[in-house]
């Protein structure tokens, strides 16, 4: 039998934001993560779910760092593709940034099938930051977009289980310290791409496991699930159980009937096939359905209030059309983890490809045409039959390699010794980020820097401190020790780590800022401004040039310093760290907002409302995040203007009456 299906690189061209760098002050506080409930509505969740809720939340972002370097200004660039095809399907997939299928092409129809983003725009969603919409993204790591959101994944050409050829994605995920692949497939003749995916524990302790499948469509949809109750997630933090479709007095099913952004997670019933569409007008569309294991499945809406507006064209740009999500986890909802137990592995399979139906009427009838219209086109025993068929195959050495991801899991898997069939992660990926810590693990010694610059990344995992803490007592071995420490819930013993360093350290502005995080966080706001403002004062004698390293560390530094000076009112200390500030560190949206802020804390309340009159565009705004309409309402009792309007809640500050 000929096989038909092709994997080939490519390149697509199209308006790109630059990434920028990553922030090197390690991120002792996770930022703001907006999946979180009021620990009273557990009370009337299902057990397991309560109980899945409260296990192992995120408390910190380390080992990864905060990714904020990124602007808003676009400029033609070029981003690396991988494409898999077959007669029927095309599948076009970013390895460079999360192994995203950025569109799927229906070719007998002329159709995409995909909301797809006609511009690269990072924004503040990830975990960590930096985060883009559209296509088909991988969540892994914890509630939340991956931190692996606009990060490369290692990629290769590995046989399929036809005899063919399928792309197989794989990382190693730090937030964790789980390996994971995605593997995927068109069979030939087939109108459905198939995702096997496989998420493993190698380690002798249980693993908080988290995964969901997020899926951009265009909005003029309604969306159908097997479900006729739903929790329904908003801003406000409330999770609560909802009928499907019809809520508040709208059908929900339809993105378009929302005002606020919103979470649907569908309460499907045991036993039932798992799957979720979207369909247009004409009853076209997406449908995404997968082997049970992977049970949740959820309608994510940006709503029709001006907030929600307003993101949907920052993602993108205007004139382009809004999207919503359809998505699948392997929770009932993206506040849960599962535990996945020790020196072991789950997987699933997942397909998604066309589906044409009836979308209007009785709900009940059509959700029972259009499964009957999958079960035609895709019959629950094929997926069934897909997925025992690929497992042998997720074993299978990958041949050549299309795109490399980092040397994280080539540093684990020297640490450990071990192997993983199916997902290689080879010495000649380690590079500079892992040279220290490979020669920690060989010499029992973290080498202290040849040249002055900010410091490297920390690893914070078990192993790694109790090696941190045998190291001989250098300045740099214990500015990591603490931040590991830090990590691990040891406070205490991270404050005596960095305050031993500073005896010894030729730089002591990262060492003065963690201690100052840790004042923070012990309730002595007046003592971490002393440090911070001693912090930055170090900086700016120690950095060497105007080169990107240290811009970083001067903006980072510089905006932390600033809030907290600001907060204790301390204002002539605050405006001596704006002045040091580089000039084009001040004019980036972020510091023209906190520069607002120095001018009204200054009594200057014209030059305040001066900067939002000359318009400005904080590159970074964290989703959820009320910081400019707080500081709006604090000028003005004027309505908040359309371009600063990112309010995502009702109740928001800056709000002019209803909305």
């Amino acid at each position: 039998m000929e096989i038909v299906t092709t994997i080939r690189r490519d390149v697509m061209t199209l308006p790109a934001a630059a990434l920028g760098p990553d922030n090197p002050l390690p991120p002792l506080r996770p930022l703001d993560e907006v999946h979180r409930i009021e620990d009273r509505d557990r009370e009337d969740l299902p057990r397991d779910m309560a109980r899945q809720i409260g296990w192992e939340p995120l408390h910190s972002l380390l080992p990864v760092r905060v990714r904020d370097g990124y602007g808003r200004s676009r400029a033609p660039g070029d981003i690396d593709t991988v494409v898999i095809e077959n007669d029927r399907l095309r599948a076009t997939v970013l390895p460079g940034l999360g192994g995203r299928i950025t569109s799927l092409f229906h070719k007998p129809t002329g159709r995409e099938l995909l909301y797809r983003n006609p511009v690269f725009q990072p924004a503040c969603f990830a975990l960590n930051g930096a985060w883009f919409s559209g296509g088909v993204e991988w969540n892994i790591g914890a509630t939340g977009h991956t931190t692996l959101s606009c990060s490369p994944l290692h990629a290769a050409r590995v046989t399929a289980p036809d005899g063919g050829e399928m792309l197989r994605l794989w990382e190693w995920e730090r937030l964790r310290d789980l390996p994971f692949q995605v593997d995927l497939w068109l069979p030939e003749g087939s109108d459905f791409l198939y995702v096997g995916v496989r998420i493993r524990n190698p380690h002798e302790r249980p693993a908080p496991t988290y995964w969901w499948s997020n899926i951009a469509v265009p909005e003029d949809c309604r969306v159908l699930a097997p479900a006729e109750e739903a929790y329904r997630f908003g801003y406000e933090r409330r999770l609560h159980r909802v009928p499907v479709p019809t809520y508040d007095g709208a059908d929900r099913t339809y993105p378009v009937n929302g005002t606020h952004p919103a979470d649907y997670f569908y309460e499907v019933p045991d036993g039932q096939r798992r799957w979720i569409a979207a369909l247009d007008e004409d009853g076209r569309g997406l449908v995404q359905t997968s082997t049970d294991l992977l049970r949740g499945r959820k309608l994510f809406v940006w709503g029709t209030g001006a907030g929600g507006r307003r993101w949907q064209t920052w993602l993108t740009e205007p004139g382009t059309g809004g999207y919503c999500e359809i998505q699948a986890g392997l929770a009932r909802t993206q506040l849960e983890h599962v535990r996945l137990e020790p020196e072991s592995e789950v997987s699933w399979l997942e397909a998604y490809g066309p589906l044409e139906a009836e979308r209007e009427g009785e709900w009940a009838t059509v959700v029972r045409g259009a499964e009957a219209r999958l079960d035609a086109a895709l019959p629950r025993p094929v997926v069934d039959a897909a997925y025992e068929a690929w497992r042998p195959y997720a074993d299978a050495e990958p041949g050549e390699s299309l795109a490399v991801g980092s040397g994280w899991g080539a540093l684990e898997l020297l640490r450990s010794g071990g192997k993983l069939p199916g997902t290689p992660f080879e010495e000649t990926t380690l590079g500079e980020a892992q040279a220290p810590w490979r020669e920690l693990l060989l010499t029992g010694s973290l080498p202290e820097p040849r040249r002055v610059a900010p410091p490297g990344e920390t690893l914070v995992a078990p192993h790694w401190r109790d090696m941190l803490e045998t190291a001989p007592a250098r300045p740099l071995t214990e500015y990591h020790l603490g931040v590991a420490q830090w990590h691990a819930g040891d406070r205490a013993q991270a404050v005596r780590s960095w305050e031993r360093a500073l005896e010894l350290a030729p730089s002591l502005w990262p060492l003065l800022r963690c201690l100052a995080v840790a004042d923070q966080e012990a309730g002595n706001p007046e003592r971490a401004a002393d440090r911070y403002a001693e912090a930055f004062d170090d900086l700016c004698r120690e950095r060497r040039d105007h080169g990107e390293s240290w811009t970083a560390a001067t903006a980072a530094l510089g905006r932390e310093a600033l809030e907290t000076l600001l907060a204790v009112h301390r204002v002539a200390d605050a405006r001596a760290v704006w002045n040091r500030l580089h000039p084009t560190t001040r004019e980036r949206g972020r510091f023209r907002l906190i520069g607002a802020r120095l001018l009204l804390a200054e009594g200057d309340r014209a030059g305040a409302r001066s900067v939002f009159d000359a318009g400005f565009e904080v590159e970074d705004l964290r989703e959820g995040a009320e910081t400019i309409g707080e500081l709006w309402a604090e000028l003005t009792d004027e309505p908040l203007p359309a371009r600063y309007d990112f309010r995502m809640r009702p109740g928001d500050p800056g709000a002019a009456g209803p909305r």
